[in-house]
């Protein structure tokens, strides 16, 4: 009888272990998303209006050649700040997103020339499938052309991880999220903040 009860032990013992070891995963998963979920808030507050080399507009969706309301939205907001003097030259982002006749770059550098740009002044970056594909590759264009300092433009949510990715190519990066992006209804907010959050999470697992 003794047996048997000194066996069961054993047996609980690795389930407790087991539930100890989920608990803890939780409450570090807990932690990470309040500190990156507050994070997110915060950046997407900011109106970070200081000269820089370049405006760098991440890209969304384009319909047949025009943009979507989204991007043109963020293209309205760089023309704004490239029209207060902020920076000399716009990277527009963003590859063909399956359209095999145009790309999201492309359709915003012909926006923002129809809007009064000069081709020489803007760039678009057309390959980029993903928002890391396209910092890595707005980064390797401003080496080139010896360029430090950018300010991003995008949705007052994904400023934060944009950030964070240029930031790791070398990059100094200012912040002008386009005004209003956010959700109006309370739960898409925060299922907005928690996706952002999730998309941080596994670059930072991806790149490790």
């Amino acid at each position: 009888m003794m047996e048997t009860a000194v066996m069961q032990q054993r047996r609980r013992r690795p389930a407790r272990l087991a539930g100890w070891l989920i608990s803890l995963i939780a409450l570090v998963l807990v932690v990470y998303f309040g500190f990156t979920s507050a994070a997110i808030l915060h950046d997407a507050s900011l109106q970070q209006l200081h000269p820089a080399d370049v405006i760098v507009v991440f890209g969304a969706a384009e319909y047949d050649g025009h943009p979507s309301p989204v991007l043109r939205a963020r293209l309205d907001h760089a023309f704004d700040l490239y029209k207060q003097g902020l920076a000399p030259i716009v990277i527009v982002t963003g590859g063909a997103g399956g359209d095999a006749n145009y790309t999201e770059g492309g359709v915003g550098h012909d926006y923002l020339m129809q809007r009064g740009i000069p081709e020489n002044n803007v760039i678009a970056e057309t390959l980029g499938t993903d928002t890391a594909q396209s910092a890595a590759r707005v980064a390797g264009i401003m080496r080139e052309n010896h360029m430090r300092t950018c300010i991003a433009v995008s949705d007052e949510y994904h400023v934060f991880r944009v950030r964070k990715m240029l930031e790791r190519e070398g990059i100094k990066v200012y912040l002008a999220p386009r005004p209003d992006s956010r959700p109006h209804f309370l739960p898409w907010r925060i299922v907005g903040v928690l996706r952002e959050a999730t998309s941080y999470l596994l670059w930072q697992l991806y790149i490790t």
